[in-house]
């Protein structure tokens, strides 16, 4: 493991997360992915926005773009279909992909251009400040919800197969070789792809919920965790308060910038395109 983080990272970054913060343990698993994938870096395009999950593009030794915040997908369409050749990841968090890069997320899934995209979920937004998200389960607190969050949370797997994604996954921080091979997959798949990933922030989220020790969040996403075969046979009331993790779904669909192509080399013979 230690020849592959030398080989993804890049040298000399200061570490800047919390103690126990997930994103490092996602960002290791993409890096294990990556050399499962065995893309070339140099034509691996990783963008994020902004918050504390956005800040792995400065860590890792790809092509990378800090973009602004909620806009990463929007900045990862332009670098897609200026360049289809490229691999294109996109790592975001609560609010890049849920609240004010919502609209953005949803366009992408329905376009289905061949983009990762990586939800890291910690049910908060860690780095202003702990207020509550849009992924903030109902009745946990935060600094904005003292008593308790009355907002029903997306469900971001539900509403990236409502928009139109051809494939979609969960997984989490505890399960990491799952998280692996889920991320693998995903680059693999052509067409957007969404993990979303349930992960741990024992600073603003756990200390305002009595989890404060970052082994204690991980425990939790483990109790909290069902993988999707289990759940299969699991009924509606054992499934209650759960978290179902692996691949929800995948589709053989059009891939945007393909039928784009298509498109205009049609209209370049006379014709009409596809």
């Amino acid at each position: 493991m230690e020849a592959v983080y030398e080989k993804y990272f890049r040298d000399n970054i200061p570490h800047i997360w919390c103690a126990g913060c997930g994103n490092g343990i996602v960002m290791g698993a993409f890096a294990r992915a990556m050399e499962k994938l065995g893309w070339d870096q140099d034509d691996t395009v990783v963008l994020s926005g902004i918050g504390c999950s956005s800040r792995i593009t400065g860590y890792l030794d790809f092509s990378t773009m800090h973009t602004a915040h909620g806009r990463a997908l929007a900045v990862a369409t332009g670098v897609k279909m200026a360049e289809p050749r490229l691999k294109v990841v996109v790592f975001m968090g609560d609010g890049d992909a849920a609240a004010i890069g919502g609209n953005h997320f949803i366009h992408a899934c329905r376009r289905n251009l061949d983009i990762t995209a990586v939800v890291i979920n910690n049910y908060i937004y860690g780095m202003t400040g702990g207020q509550f998200s849009p992924l903030t389960p109902f009745g946990k607190k935060a600094t904005t919800a003292p008593y308790g969050s009355i907002d029903r949370s997306f469900d971001m797997v539900e509403l990236a197969k409502g928009a139109g994604a051809s494939y979609v996954a969960r997984g989490d921080v505890f399960h990491v070789k799952q998280l692996v091979d889920l991320l693998a997959e995903a680059g693999e798949h052509k067409g957007f792809s969404l993990v979303e990933v349930i992960s741990a922030c024992p600073v603003s989220y756990g200390r305002n919920n009595k989890m404060a020790e970052p082994i204690d969040l991980l425990m939790q996403i483990k109790k909290d965790t069902v993988n999707i075969k289990a759940a299969q046979n699991m009924s509606e009331e054992d499934l209650a308060g759960k978290i179902v993790v692996g691949r929800h779904y995948q589709a053989d669909l059009p891939e945007y910038s393909e039928v784009y192509a298509d498109m205009v080399a049609g209209l370049q013979k006379g014709g009409e395109g596809r």
